[in-house]
């Protein structure tokens, strides 16, 4: 009896394409066998745009006057009050590093009906606190964001037990968690926890083209690569990480949950598997159940 593959080894770190990724180019995407249960595309987000679905960017902030954002319903940042309290407070919509204007465009270009706010943890792009991040996650959890993109991740071991708790609390509350592998073949979190969608990146330029990984940690793959988003200052560019990647599964979970409201975390996830570019029914006759 074969190996089960989700006990395969590590896929390899390809030149171009972050860690933990897929590259089209040298192997194809593993058909992935599923149980007799039939759902479809156009059952799970067909004629869907986002609408009804709040989503929160928790990153260096969002440009909210960005034509291919398409403005914001909040704008907030953490910061430390004179006796060195955390708050998440209100702040103009900027961003002066442009990622999280870049995860933002990502979101809308898939789901244009989504109603996007945006919680800054980060400065420059790479510089922040756990600190921060802790306040800010735990703020978009309380305040019940159907979805939470979260395009980051922390190395440090202080800050996992906490996230951890915070993620189950989220998945808990019915506030889904979408967070980006680490660009490099390093441990971090919360990407790494069950509680919440991991994604990673492949290679190919349909944004809706994404793959089941038969061998986690990172579940999914989405366009990861060579991305348009738009960037501070107006700009677009093109640019490649997984934090490109988990925005399009993001947008993609605001169809699914624009379509089936009530849909809870661990269903999404398992419409997100059965829909999968590389999901195969493993009997052709199996009946379709709807939720």
């Amino acid at each position: 009896m074969s190996e089960p593959s989700w006990r395969q080894d590590r896929r390899r770190h390809f030149p171009g394409v972050p860690a933990w990724g897929l590259n089209t180019a040298h192997e194809e995407p593993e058909a992935v066998g599923l149980a007799s249960l039939t759902i479809d595309r156009h059952w799970a987000w067909g004629g869907a745009d986002g609408s009804g679905v709040r989503v929160c960017v928790i990153d260096t902030g969002v440009d909210g006057t960005h034509p291919r954002v398409g403005g914001l319903d909040r704008s907030l940042v953490v910061t430390t009050s004179s006796r060195g309290e955390q708050m998440v407070v209100d702040c103009e919509p900027v961003d002066t590093a442009g990622h999280g204007t870049a995860c933002a465009s990502v979101i809308r270009s898939v789901a244009p009906g989504v109603t996007l706010s945006s919680v800054r943890v980060l400065t420059n792009g790479k510089t922040g606190t756990g600190s921060a991040l802790l306040s800010g996650l735990r703020w978009a959890i309380d305040e019940g964001y159907d979805l939470v993109n979260l395009s980051l991740s922390t190395t440090k071991a202080e800050f996992q037990l906490v996230l951890r708790e915070l993620s189950d609390r989220a998945y808990f509350r019915r506030s889904l968690l979408i967070a980006s592998a680490h660009n490099m073949p390093v441990q971090s979190f919360p990407w790494t926890f069950a509680s919440v969608i991991s994604v990673a990146s492949h290679d190919r330029p349909d944004p809706l083209t994404f793959y089941v990984n038969p061998a986690p940690p990172a579940e999914f793959y989405a366009r990861g690569v060579k991305v348009p988003v738009a960037w501070s200052g107006g700009r677009e560019i093109r640019s490649t990480g997984n934090s490109f990647a988990a925005p399009h599964i993001t947008g993609i979970c605001a169809l699914i949950l624009s379509k089936h409201p009530s849909l809870p975390p661990f269903l999404v996830k398992s419409i997100l598997c059965l829909t999968a570019s590389n999901a195969t029914a493993s009997d052709a006759g199996g009946a379709r159940v709807d939720i």
